[in-house]
């Protein structure tokens, strides 16, 4: 084990840990384009910043590849390279789900954005925060794997947080919203950000089973 997490550790520019980082540097950024994304006043700002979004997920998609030729040509991992696909495939699914988001909303074109919306918006980027905090402890796994366990616990409440939302805002939507077209169009633009923090516990799930294996 300690050999796998020290050629993690190196310096070369094609390593493992490096294309990880990265992965999650993105879909950081990503969320915070994001919340920008649902407090922008103005179409135009919207149109730049959905823009932006999806460079970040083109960049995702890139390294997702590169994790994968990565963990193909890796003679030997002391974890199952399979957890390892998993969460490079998670973490990819998180970034798309952001991106998608962004897309429904700006397509969409709502009347107003909700203030749930922007809650479920917050929580993500908490989400996000939280994932990039885990894979920089990547190495440390094992000696901080009590914290590490405590912040995926974190991703899962937040989960349970949305699910409340989520539930709350549906109820009152098909009570309120007489208007068809934009009942469906709000029913699925929070279904979408509610689906991206599921995802966000998919990444916290596979990384509780990787520190309960190391």
């Amino acid at each position: 084990m300690g050999n796998f997490f020290k050629s993690f550790a190196r310096k070369d520019d094609g390593s493992l840990l490096k294309l990880y980082r990265e992965q999650v540097e993105t879909v950081e950024y990503a969320a915070g384009l994001l919340e920008r994304f649902v407090k922008a006043d103005s179409l135009p700002d919207r149109e730049e910043l959905c823009k932006e979004i999806k460079k970040c997920e083109s960049k995702g998609d890139w390294i997702a590849d590169e994790i994968f030729e990565s963990l193909y040509k890796a003679r030997h991992t002391f974890i199952n390279r399979e957890y390892l696909q998993t969460l490079a495939s998670h973490i990819e699914s998180f970034m798309d789900g952001i991106h998608d988001c962004a897309k429904k909303m700006l397509i969409y074109h709502p009347i107003a954005i909700d203030k749930i919306w922007v809650e479920i918006v917050e929580s993500i980027l908490e989400d996000a925060k939280i994932i990039s905090g885990l894979i920089n402890e990547f190495s440390a796994i094992k000696e901080k794997a009590k914290f590490l366990m405590q912040k995926c616990l974190r991703i899962k409440e937040i989960e349970h947080e949305v699910d409340d939302m989520y539930e709350c805002y549906m109820s009152n939507l098909f009570q309120i919203e007489k208007n068809a077209i934009e009942l469906i169009k709000n029913k699925n633009i929070i279904q979408n950000l509610e689906d991206t923090t599921d995802r966000a516990k998919d990444i916290s799930d596979c990384f509780k089973t990787i520190i309960v294996k190391s």
